[in-house]
């Protein structure tokens, strides 16, 4: 489809070239072949006043076929020129046209990529749920303990389905949103993600550490607050329990900077570059308390990042804990 689509580029592209071409062409000829026509003039007068009237003849004849060499001349010079811009133009057009279409051929992709991880996804807890229902109906007596079992992992599917198009819709709303540009403090919108977070973390028996210092930057509260909420979140979901997660802001190399540091199983190296990416997820069997989640939190975070003009580092080693630093303008 693209390819098709590059061609007929192609062919508007050329042919708006060599229309102006062409008329640039025809416009050249005729102010050059009345140039040398003048020229030819001029000195056939000239020489009128100092040769014998046979040897004007004879000049002019031979000027008239030297006028006519230089017409053809100008014209093969010119046909070259664009035979020479046809060539060149072609070429030049299919890479600009194929440039053009590339970003939509990027985000077609992607969202041909992305529908495909939703229903697998989605396909996932619903199918449980069908089979445990039909596993339910298929008994000739179903105990009401029994029943209570079947409806509690019912619930349990429900919510996964639950949280999956919540980060969707997340996601969703990123897209285009008008953020405010007003100045806020970053500690205040990490401080909210703390509090949101604190009963998840007590419950692991995690202390979370606050270096959190006064720094503004312009943008959305609630959006930078989510920020935070997701990384401290994934750092909860990852390390073990007893351990320590620090959360910093403050001022760093002229940005405002959001740190939030943990002592988890940290991030294979291999695994660094997709884990922004919707639906990844790294591997499961490194976490001995196998995480729930869908893969959609860090490509949220990133959304958030980059809308506030930002940019986020990670820094992680295995066994050892991650490091997750969001710069933004101060």
């Amino acid at each position: 489809m693209f390819r098709s689509a590059a061609l007929k580029l192609t062919v508007w592209y050329l042919s708006l070239i060599m229309g102006l071409c062409i008329i640039f062409s025809v416009a050249l000829y005729h102010v050059s072949e009345r140039q040398l026509s003048n020229d030819a003039g001029a000195q056939v007068s000239y020489y009128r006043g100092f040769l014998s009237p046979y040897d004007v003849e004879n000049y002019s004849t031979l000027r008239t076929r030297q006028l006519d060499t230089d017409r053809d001349r100008l014209k093969g010079n010119l046909v070259g020129l664009n035979l020479f811009v046809l060539a060149t133009g072609g070429i030049a057009s299919y890479a600009l046209a194929r440039r053009t279409l590339e970003p939509i051929e990027e985000a077609l992709e992607k969202q041909k990529r992305f529908a495909a991880d939703a229903s697998h996804e989605l396909r996932t807890p619903l199918a449980a749920m069908q089979t445990e229902i039909e596993v339910a109906l298929r008994g000739a007596k179903l105990s009401k303990g029994e029943a209570v079992n079947q409806l509690k992992s019912n619930l349990e599917e429900v919510a996964k389905l639950r949280d999956l198009s919540d980060g969707l819709l997340q996601l969703a709303s990123q897209d285009g949103k008008d953020l405010s540009q007003e100045i806020i403090r970053l500690d205040k919108a990490a401080g909210k993600a703390v509090e949101r977070l604190a009963k998840a973390a007590a419950a692991k028996k995690i202390k979370i550490i606050n270096k959190i210092s006064p720094v503004s930057t312009p943008g959305d509260e609630v959006s930078l607050s989510d920020l935070a909420a997701i990384l401290l979140d994934n750092a909860i979901k990852y390390s073990p329990s007893g351990s320590n997660i620090t959360v910093v802001t403050g001022k760093r190399s002229k940005r405002a900077l959001l740190e939030i540091k943990d002592e988890g199983q940290g991030i294979k190296a291999s695994e660094l570059p997709h884990i922004f990416e919707r639906f990844y997820r790294a591997d499961q069997s490194r976490n001995k308390d196998e995480a729930s989640g869908y893969g959609l939190g860090l490509a949220l975070a990133r959304k958030i990042v980059d809308a506030h003009q930002g940019y986020i580092e990670v820094k992680s080693e295995e066994d050892k804990g991650s490091t997750f630093s969001i710069y933004l303008p101060l």
